[in-house]
């Protein structure tokens, strides 16, 4: 075998078709990487090779083809092929001796984009900075792959004398196992047969982004093999030798028997840095114990998308490949084009198909970015909806945060995306839904003020208001999470015992609590000024044995939203103009707390300030904070419009950052702990005096669940502030909340991942941009002329004499 290895090595590298073939394949991906825009790596502007490992697929049909079309066809047509079966050489070795040389061929075209990696990661901000773990593992998907192709080649050399034919055939059959099992799963009569999985696109996909699972290594060497063995059967077969049946049979049924224990028994090894193609053992269980099959719509996608739109895009579906790989066929998913598929329609009903997705929350957004030749602007769709059963969740693929760059909001979404899947289609396939209770009775936020809030819950969860006063017990129980939404009268004893003893017995709070009395509305209708004052809830003793206090004061804080104020009339016309109001304060999230995390800025009214106390066996965090540029101002105080005419003086607002939520966990002492039960309670309840491990949230603004409420009596989305037009973080943070109390699999953890920003050097490039194309285009090319000039001195030196 070393022999053949070595003579095939020897004849194609001695030949000029050789250096020409691997010189046009490095050309030609050279300029799709460096040179066209639409796959250049200089545009995509992300340090990695990730166009490198799509592209390069595609010429392999090409170049493999071409090297191994003269193996087997060129030996029948030259009539040395009798001559090489009278060498004391086996079948099979010639076999893998030609294999492996053509797969060595194909190792030395690929050496020289090399270069490639050097480039970018020179061009790295800062230098280096490319994930080599993942380069390397794509560049074993990419061996992998042409292993595969290699072993088609050959069968296609072994069938025909005629080097061009078996070229065509190899083309055509690489084209075939590459895109033509993906083709045939779209009929609509075979789409539930699963053919794509017969397709090398899906297992090499999977690979070429860092990652080997084992059941797509075992694909790729078991087509191998598989050609292999009919190359040796075809030989056999035209040299009229005895067909030993036994041992072709036994292969055959080798090969089916370890590809159906590959899809059993496998694992995955992810080579990149951050590891973030590994699944999660939390998302792992859920999407392994899917009780029913599950359809992911994802709408990002079309042509023309922005940089960074393509890497969400490119790692949405990575995302979703790697659940299904745990799915044990669940999960199967589609990318759509939304825009192309409703331009389609008929214009009568284009516009109804638009406000069809847009009532189950698909709703295009429309994003500006900058290209060579300006702005440009593209109406996107960046949401997913997750199906099982009837049920559908929307999945938001975009995650904002105000302050960040357009790179570190893409990376945020990435990172999120793992969470947003996984709690996605566990809401879909859940059957009954956990309840959440907002309390009523107290003057809390009406229902049509808590209209988003709630129906942003009803997706996951059964939703409704209840009465403490009035609730049994023993249905107070069943609810998962307890939500007080700014009570504004006091609290009964009663109420206050069912509320305590319910967190005994393992039941979750979130409180949002305004002690203070002050409301924008009420200083427009009182010539701009009131008098603001501390609430009687009757809470305070309750809060403080569980660990936190919720002073009687509001934080002025130099970050805060504007709002809109008359500032005269000109021609009879009032001038409305928008400044900051320092007591809607707004709170970036700065911890890295899961309910958190990544969260864009929350919007709130009348902030107070809480303090931390002691208590044994409660752990606590922050989980928001005001800036630095803050002071608190203690009620009963003088609120007044006519604040807003005067430039707060930056000296007077320099303290430490105020806490204004806070996540308790724990064990919790009872407020009723040698108390005696309230006379009016009318049901036996037994007082326990110290509760088991629960957790409560809570939150010195009532007004952070309350949407705000158009002209017209129809509410707008929470956080969304319709003056300034700008959404908030507020929905997101009660979603968060929402999921981490209720969910004691721990699930909303997966959103402390995180994923590195690798990106290139943009004015770097701008600058010599046209030195790295030729780099990368001219230089490969060069290498390859130095290695023929080379081979041809020392194959000139050897028969000279």
């Amino acid at each position: 075998m070393l022999s053949i290895l070595k003579k095939e090595i020897t004849s194609y590298l001695s030949s000029l078709v050789a250096y020409v073939t691997i010189g046009v394949f490095l050309l030609v991906l050279g300029l799709f990487l460096w040179v066209f825009p639409d796959s250049s790596i200089l545009d995509y502007g992300y340090a990695g090779l990730d166009s490198l490992f799509s592209t390069a697929p595609y010429l392999f049909m090409f170049l493999i083809p071409a090297i191994t079309m003269r193996s087997l066809a060129e030996e029948r047509k030259e009539g040395t092929f009798e001559l090489l079966f009278t060498r004391p050489l086996k079948d099979w070795e010639i076999v893998l001796g030609k294999y492996f040389a053509c797969l060595l061929i194909v190792l030395f075209a690929l050496l020289p984009t090399l270069i490639y990696y050097y480039s970018v990661s020179i061009l790295g901000t800062p230098q280096g900075n490319i994930d080599t773990g993942a380069v390397i593992g794509s560049y074993i998907g990419l061996f992998l792959l042409g292993a595969a192709f290699a072993a088609i080649g050959l069968f296609a050399s072994s069938i025909t004398k005629n080097q061009i034919i078996a070229f065509t055939i190899a083309v055509f059959l690489c084209f075939f196992f590459y895109n033509g099992f993906d083709s045939l799963s779209q009929m609509l009569s075979l789409q539930d047969l699963g053919l794509q999985s017969l397709g090398i696109t899906q297992h090499y996909q999977s690979v070429s982004r860092g990652v080997l699972d084992t059941r797509d290594l075992i694909y790729f060497l078991l087509v191998a093999s598989a050609f292999i063995w009919l190359t040796l059967f075809i030989l056999i077969k035209q040299r009229q030798k005895q067909l030993n049946t036994t041992v072709m049979v036994g292969l055959l049924s080798a090969f089916i028997l370890v590809g159906i224990i590959a899809q059993f028994a496998f694992t995955r090894f992810d080579f990149t840095t951050e590891k973030r193609f590994t699944i999660s053992p939390i998302s792992r269980k859920i999407i392994s114990d899917l009780p029913k099959p599950v359809k992911i719509t994802v709408y990002l996608q079309g042509g023309g998308l922005p940089a960074g739109m393509k890497r969400l895009q490119g790692a949405a579906r990575d995302m979703i490949t790697d659940l299904k790989a745990y799915s044990h066929g669940n999960i199967q998913f589609e990318f759509v084009d939304l825009l192309s598929t409703i331009k389609k329609l008929p214009d009568d009903k284009q516009k109804e198909a638009y406000e069809d997705f847009e009532a189950k929350g698909v709703t295009g957004q429309n994003i500006s970015f900058k290209t060579d030749d300006g702005v440009s602007q593209k109406l996107i769709f960046p949401e997913a909806v997750v199906k099982s059963g009837d049920k559908e969740v929307v999945v938001n693929l975009v995650q904002t945060r105000i302050g960040s760059s357009d790179e570190e909001q893409i990376n945020i979404s990435v990172q999120n995306l793992e969470y947003a899947f996984t709690s996605a289609i566990k809401k879909a396939v859940s059957g009954g839904k956990p309840q959440i209770g907002f309390t009523e009775g107290h003057h809390e936020l009406t229902d049509l003020q808590l209209n988003d809030a709630m129906k942003s819950l009803s997706d996951g969860f059964e939703v409704g208001r209840l009465n403490l006063a009035t609730i049994p017990f023993k249905a107070l129980q069943n609810i998962k999470l307890l939500v007080i939404p700014k009570p504004d009268q006091k609290f009964t004893e009663l109420e206050k015992f069912k509320l305590d003893q319910y967190i005994m017995r393992g039941g979750k709070v979130l409180w949002t609590i305004d002690q203070v009395s002050a409301e924008l509305d009420s200083l427009r209708g009182h010539g701009g000024e009131q008098m603001s004052f501390p609430k009687q809830l009757n809470l305070d003793d309750q809060l403080f044995r569980y660990g936190v206090r919720i002073n009687y004061d509001l934080i002025a804080d130099m970050s805060c939203s504007p709002i809109p104020v008359s500032t005269g009339e000109v021609g009879g016309q009032a001038q409305i103009q928008m400044l900051p109001w320092l007591y809607y304060p707004l709170f970036m999230p700065y911890s890295k707390h899961p309910i958190v995390k990544n969260l864009d800025a929350i919007h709130s009214e009348f902030a107070s300030t809480i303090d931390l106390l002691d208590t044994k066996n409660v752990k606590k965090t922050i989980l928001l904070a005001s800036s630095p540029y803050n002071k608190k101002i203690s009620a009963p105080h003088i609120l007044s419009l006519q604040a807003l005419e005067q430039e707060p003086n930056p000296k007077d607002f320099q303290g430490t950052p105020k806490t204004v939520a806070v996540l308790l966990e724990g064990k919790f002492v009872s407020d009723w702990r040698n108390r005696p039960l309230p006379d009016s309670l009318g049901e036996a309840v037994t007082i326990i005096p110290e509760s088991v491990r629960t957790k409560m949230v809570v939150i010195s603004d009532g007004d952070i669940l309350k949407n705000q409420i158009g002209r017209d009596g129809s509410p707008y989305p929470l956080g969304y502030d319709h003056y300034t037009q700008q959404s908030y973080g507020n929905k997101n943070l009660l979603l968060n909340i929402a999921d981490y109390m209720t969910d004691d699999s721990g699930l909303i953890a997966l959103r402390t991942k995180e994923i590195k920003i690798r990106l290139l050097n943009r004015a770097r490039i701008r600058n010599e941009k046209l030195y790295w194309q030729l780099v990368n285009t001219v230089g490969p090319l060069a290498l390859v002329l130095i290695c023929a000039i080379f081979q041809h001195y020392i194959r000139k030196r050897k028969y000279a004499h």
